[in-house]
């Protein structure tokens, strides 16, 4: 099961989760807030009016804010159940 991960380009946070979702091969998709203006209005409903990445918006609409891999797989294993 996959996610969508909102980012942006200059994120330190979110290049260390991408890095460490690669490693454990965890599919996702990324998607650039400043690239796509419908992506950040999202990312703002998760985060009560800010524009806070990564953001990661699961097949079940709930969304997580700067996770940690441990909370994602954790995330994953539910959905998966």
């Amino acid at each position: 099961m996959t996610f969508t991960m909102f980012t942006t380009p200059w994120c330190g946070y979110c290049h260390r989760l991408k890095g460490q979702l690669d490693r454990e091969g965890i599919p996702f998709e990324i998607v650039d807030i400043e690239r796509e203006p419908d992506a950040a209005l999202t990312v703002e409903q998760a985060n009560g009016g800010n524009q806070t990445v990564p953001t990661l918006l699961f097949a079940d609409g709930s969304t997580q804010t700067n996770p940690s891999l441990a909370q994602v797989k954790d995330k994953l294993a539910a959905l998966a159940s």
